[in-house]
């Protein structure tokens, strides 16, 4: 038979109200268990990728830096801006026993001004001791970067060949960086070479503060990491005791805020989503309920026409499943660009980071979502059939009289 001559697509169909509603109830609870389970994956992704980009065990800044508000602004949520120490601390930093490997970065604001494209946050690596950033640039870009040449974040609206100007100099553009879910989708990559010459032109416009030094005696920070066995705390303080003027931490500890932040938002997101998950289950089997008691002469006339109480139970059973699989499906689907919209927010609005999971993620939690919001109506309208399948028909059919 076909399903569109059956008899619970008939009931379904005749009563567009009450379907809608029971539609609707499902979609609310298959939304929120998907929106939520995206979101807490997104936000952890977005942290894992924060750390991996940090990419050290250690990072070495000038002490007044840490002391500086802006300082975790700029590391952790991408605000343009910049600090300089004296490089010579790369030098006793690399004596010191237990350290595997360093390396120097570069920081530079651009300002909105005549001299530059845009205000940006520009970040100048060495090539030839870098181990942070360039395994994520060569997800994208294998190739050596020239002079004036530059790699970009994902976010901004540009394209590979495009130029920007940053303190009167022509940068062109190599290649467009796999996207983070961090601050960092916003800033521009480039050499040591082609910064320092930035920094130069940024000196004569007095747009950086050098103190009279050169670029080549300066860095902003230093990245570190320690040979397996070491102890980390152990060559932080090591570090702090054979320098000046400088400060070694530990890349843990600079996230440690934001990854309490993030497991606090996560466990916030979980306990809604039981909440609501509980909350719907009780309501669609109210609706059954209320809506199976409307409907008692319908099923006592079908008991009195020869049909079994086990027909009777499947009808309610597939008018439950069909509603809850069309509802499940639209409320996931719905929830998907929902969470798309709120990654943007959860990074400029909250300063956490967020990465939207990838494909294959999406549709694990899809399938999962859209499993669990139809078992949850099925059971709600399974005690209903249950309840429904009992009824006394002469009694049913005596009160209707």
């Amino acid at each position: 038979m076909s399903i569109f001559n059956s008899l619970w697509y008939k009931n379904l169909s005749r009563r567009r109200g009450r379907t809608l509603i029971l539609i609707m109830l499902s979609m609310f609870l298959s939304f929120a268990i998907t929106a939520g389970s995206l979101a807490i994956s997104g936000l952890k992704d977005g942290l894992s990728s924060l750390e991996a980009r940090l990419g050290a065990d250690i990072m070495v800044v000038p002490k007044e830096a840490l002391e500086n508000s802006d300082f975790s602004n700029m590391i952790l949520q991408g605000n343009p801006g910049y600090f300089y120490m004296d490089r010579a601390v790369i030098d006793v930093i690399e004596k010191i026993e237990g350290v595997k490997e360093v390396s120097e970065q570069y920081f530079l604001a651009s300002l909105s001004a005549s001299c530059c494209s845009s205000d940006l946050q520009l970040i100048g690596f060495n090539p030839e001791t870098d181990f942070a950033i360039r395994p994520w640039l060569d997800e994208t870009y294998k190739g050596e970067l020239g002079e004036f040449e530059i790699l970009v974040g994902n976010d901004l609206n540009v394209s590979i060949g495009d130029t920007l100007t940053f303190f009167n100099n022509v940068c062109t553009i190599q290649g467009k960086l796999k996207k983070t879910g961090t601050y960092l989708d916003a800033a521009v990559y480039m050499g040591v070479d082609t910064i320092k010459k930035l920094l130069a032109s940024a000196d004569e416009l007095n747009a950086a503060v050098l103190g009279g030094r050169t670029p080549d005696e300066l860095t902003s920070s230093v990245l570190v990491n320690i040979e397996k066995g070491y102890n980390i705390k152990k060559i932080v303080n090591e570090i702090n005791l054979n320098t000046r003027r400088v400060e070694a931490v530990q890349t843990k500890d600079l996230i440690s805020g934001v990854s309490n932040q993030l497991a606090s938002a996560a466990e916030a997101i979980g306990m809604l989503i039981a909440a609501i998950w509980i909350l719907s289950v009780i309501i669609l089997m109210l609706a059954f309920t209320v809506i199976s008691n409307e409907r008692k002469k319908e099923f006592a006339v079908l008991r009195v026409i020869g049909a079994s109480r086990k027909t009777v139970a499947l009808t309610i059973l597939k008018e439950g499943f069909a509603v809850n699989l069309i509802g499940s499906l639209i409320g996931a689907l719905a929830a998907i660009p929902g969470v798309s919209f709120f990654g943007g927010m959860a990074l400029t609005g909250f300063d956490m980071p967020f990465l939207f999971p990838d494909t294959k993620e999406i549709v694990l939690i899809f399938a999962a979502t859209v499993t669990i919001s139809v078992f949850a109506g099925c059971l709600a309208s399974a005690l209903s059939a249950l309840r429904t399948a009992g009824i006394d028909t002469a009694l049913i059919l005596r009160e209707g009289n």
